[in-house]
């Protein structure tokens, strides 16, 4: 990669910028001064601007937190977004939602710069499953249970079979595979109880990090990362 993108693509500033800066000699590649826009860099290279090192990695995977009242979005005109809530550094890079929460639903969500890792986390056919707990207005029974198990028929579509667990008399713990539009929400709706507050507890092999507050965020460590992979069908293991 040319190091006047890499650096571009790292939100130090524009194309244009980025070649001002280093005529200006203020970024050193591997130790020795560089001027030249169009040299060959990989992320194995070590690049200080004015003296400081880069974290030079075009690819990142992060947790975040989703609070609610945000909406799962790269950029809206009039609302906050998720990306809103993490350094400008992510949104250069092409960081990106897997998929949505509602704007009311808190918990995990997964971003990434992999579009590939992206659309097969989320492509039915992989079976990735997402854990949701759900407070509903109502008292839950087997009968939702048996219900959500059988897959339950909504005005577009039917949902997949579903697991429903009962750990209190008006909240559920629910396993679903799919992702559509306020799907939980809807499948609760069918039952005659409508969801008071849901909150998603994993996303495929990441449960969220019990020490992430809302609206907080952090990078995967090498092994989540390695796990998300796995469950896309994108490793040989």
């Amino acid at each position: 990669m040319r190091l006047d993108k890499m650096l571009s693509g790292l939100g130090i500033a524009s194309r244009s910028g980025c070649r001002e800066i280093l005529k200006a000699g203020r970024v050193r590649l591997n130790g020795e001064a560089v001027k030249d826009p169009g040299k060959n860099v990989t992320e194995e290279d070590t690049i200080l601007l004015d003296g400081k090192i880069l974290d030079n990695r075009m690819t990142r995977h992060l947790m975040l937190y989703k609070p609610a009242g945000v909406l799962t979005a790269k950029e809206d005109p009039k609302q906050r977004t998720v990306m809103d809530l993490m350094p400008a550094v992510y949104t250069s890079l092409g960081c990106m939602p897997v998929g949505r929460l509602d704007k009311d639903t808190t918990g995990i969500l997964i971003l990434t710069t992999d579009g590939d890792l992206a659309h097969r986390l989320i492509a039915p056919g992989r079976h990735v499953d997402k854990v949701y707990r759900a407070q509903v207005e109502g008292t839950l029974t087997t009968e939702d249970v048996d219900a959500f198990e059988a897959g339950i028929p909504l005005k577009d579509f039917t949902a997949l079979p579903a697991k429903l667990e009962i750990i209190a008399p008006d909240t559920g713990l629910v396993t679903v595979q799919e992702g559509k539009y306020h799907q939980v929400k809807r499948m609760f709706g069918a039952r005659g109880k409508p969801v008071m507050a849901l909150h998603r507890l994993s996303f495929g092999p990441l449960a969220l990090d019990d020490a992430l507050l809302p609206g907080q965020y952090r990078e995967l460590t090498e092994e989540e990362t390695a796990a998300l992979y796995r469950a896309a069908g994108m490793t040989d293991e």
